[in-house]
């Protein structure tokens, strides 16, 4: 529950503190001042001069009359100083106290105006991030001034706004270009089962021939919807903490293409050395085949493949390089964005998806990992998949 003083504004509290400062400071050095004030008038006093004035004048016994006169005017002048040190003092006290008030006043007045100044680009920050929404990210604050600890806020927000920006375009792109790449096979499907339809000739032949390419359209968009619920699944960071080895995944991966490989009459060889880790089986087994899958399908006929696992102090790797086609360094990146594809050729290739990398991508991510690619000198692609080791205890 908020106190009174919780539930101020800021400003109100800040003119508050500056003014306690102020006001206590001011008071100290009056203090101050109060103390050296009494010591000189008190402390300077000299009672034996006093008294030993009054002797002499007592001692004189000729003219008694005009001692006792004399007397008592010092006696009065004595009183009398006492009297004007003690008005001092008052009115010492009393200028102090008036002092102080208008200190406190104008303390406040001023605090108040300068505890705003301060604010106001708080203030901006705020107006600001009322602004913002889903349709208005390309708003920042761009807040000027001295670089203190309010323009750092001001700079961490604006650069926050612009990695949300980028992740709604992201995310608007990946929705267009799904839903594009569904549309594919579904309109193949519904144009043949259509233009079967409405010819009434229509031979066996023709029927197979419609079912083949139905059969073709369907598969292809399985395999669609199967890799956005992997990148879904990778992307949710909910997986499971299970010892693996990734060069079990890779020789798995290496063997189930064995035909395909053939098939493009691939040079394969594998350096497979044991890389434990710990993570989600099924989602390092979908990795490793990515990796394996997108170097056989985007290679040359009669090119290579080579696949090497391992390990470092911290870490199990895994790469996978093959032949191809020249990769320009700049474009090497967006092949981990979803359905980016370089060039028209890539996309001859009905089974690719378009998100084999991407994948692979999310899965490391979600692992704590890192993946870099590379262009070969010759064409084709180098990429690294570097996971967290096991440990030598969980080994055991």
């Amino acid at each position: 529950m908020k106190t009174g003083w919780q539930r101020r504004s800021i400003r109100l509290r800040l003119a508050i503190v500056y003014t306690v400062v102020l006001v206590g400071a001011s008071a100290a050095l009056l203090g101050l001042n109060y103390m050296l004030l009494y010591q000189s008038l008190y402390a300077q006093v000299d009672p034996p001069k006093i008294a030993s004035a009054e002797v002499v004048i007592r001692g004189t016994e000729a003219l008694p009359t005009k001692v006792d006169e004399k007397l008592r005017t010092y006696e009065l002048q004595l009183a009398m100083m006492a009297q004007r040190r003690n008005d001092t003092m008052r009115d010492a006290v009393a200028t102090s106290a008036s002092a102080l008030a208008v200190t406190a006043v104008l303390g406040f007045g001023v605090s108040w105006i300068v505890a705003g100044r301060m604010l106001r680009p708080l203030q901006t920050l705020t107006d600001a991030t009322r602004q913002i929404s889903q349709d208005r990210l390309h708003e920042r604050i761009a807040l000027t001034g001295p670089h203190d600890e309010i323009k750092q806020l001001a700079d961490t927000f604006d650069d926050m706004v612009a990695r949300l920006q980028a992740s709604f375009d992201s995310q608007r792109r990946f929705v267009a270009d799904a839903s594009h790449e569904l549309r594919t096979p579904l309109t193949i499907v519904r144009t043949g089962v259509e233009v079967l339809l409405t010819r009434r000739d229509s031979t066996l032949t023709q029927w197979k021939a419609t079912g083949h390419d139905v059969l073709t359209a369907t598969g292809r968009a399985e395999r669609l919807l199967d890799g956005l619920l992997a990148l879904a699944r990778s992307d949710s960071r909910v997986i499971a903490d299970e010892p693996h080895d990734l060069a079990i995944a890779a020789a798995a991966a290496v063997s189930e293409t064995d035909t395909e490989a053939e098939h493009a009459e691939l040079d394969v060889t594998t350096d497979l050395r044991s890389a434990p880790v710990n993570g989600d089986p099924v989602l390092l087994e979908r990795l490793v085949r990515n990796l394996v899958d997108n170097a056989i399908r985007h290679n040359r006929p009669g090119g290579s493949l080579h696949v090497t696992t391992g390990t470092t102090a911290d870490h199990a790797t895994i790469t996978v390089r093959n032949s191809g086609a020249v990769i320009p360094t700049a474009d090497v990146e967006r092949l981990f964005e979803p359905f980016q594809r370089l060039a028209p050729e890539r996309t001859a290739d009905t089974r690719s998806t378009g998100l084999g990398l991407a994948i692979v991508r999310s899965i490391v991510r979600a692992h704590g990992g890192t993946v870099t690619a590379a262009p070969g000198e010759e064409g084709g692609l180098r990429v690294t998949v570097a996971l967290p080791r096991r440990s030598a205890a969980a080994e055991g």
